[in-house]
């Protein structure tokens, strides 16, 4: 896959990144080498490996392995919007940082 120096300076506009001519060379070369080798991964068969959501040892289970996920309620929404200097609930107003 060819990326263009054109790609390198869209991807640094959206991440508001000010990159050199010789970053933006450095960027392309290593991106471009990236989408390379996965263009190579692409390539394998896989029809044959099975999906999979966790990686295991083959002696590991889940059960064992993973805690349980617990809903635990938190009540500090109220507190925190008492102390914000420019309050609208259930949010709160904060200066503009990004100019563009």
């Amino acid at each position: 896959m060819k990326i263009t120096r054109e790609d390198v300076v869209r991807v640094a506009e959206l991440a508001y990144l000010d990159l050199s001519e010789d970053e933006l060379e450095k960027y392309r070369r290593q991106l471009d080498e990236i989408l390379t080798y996965i263009g190579k991964l692409n390539e394998l068969d896989t029809s044959g490996v099975a999906p999979m959501a966790q990686v295991l040892a083959d002696d590991q289970t889940a059960d064992a392995t993973l805690r349980e996920d617990l809903v635990v309620p938190s009540a500090v929404a109220d507190d925190v919007l008492r102390q914000a200097p420019d309050p609208e609930p259930p949010y709160f107003r904060v200066p503009k940082v990004l100019e563009r």
